[in-house]
């Protein structure tokens, strides 16, 4: 385990912390989604751009979580990808 995992692993204890951590799941998932989704298909952030009309600096901003990319610019993202867009709701889980 790396000092960040430690780290992380440290602060989900304080349950203040969790309830914000736990609250950006969907962002993470997002993100981790079209990272794999791009590297699955094996093309660069610039492949991706090209194909897609949307700068190379934006994907990349996407991709790091510094973005907020609409549905509509996901469904591009996608088609680039030769994919699609799946959104569902789920029921909260309780603990």
């Amino acid at each position: 385990m790396t000092n960040f995992d430690d780290y992380l692993n440290e602060q989900l204890k304080n349950p203040e912390f969790r309830e914000e951590y736990d609250a950006l799941e969907p962002e993470f998932s997002i993100i981790q989604s079209m990272i794999d989704a791009r590297r699955e298909t094996g093309i660069t952030q610039k492949q991706l751009s090209e194909r897609t009309g949307i700068s190379q600096s934006d994907i990349s901003k996407f991709e790091r979580g510094g973005g907020n990319p609409s549905i509509r610019t996901l469904r591009r993202l996608a088609a680039g990808l030769g994919m699609r867009v799946k959104i569902e709701f789920q029921p909260l889980t309780r603990r």
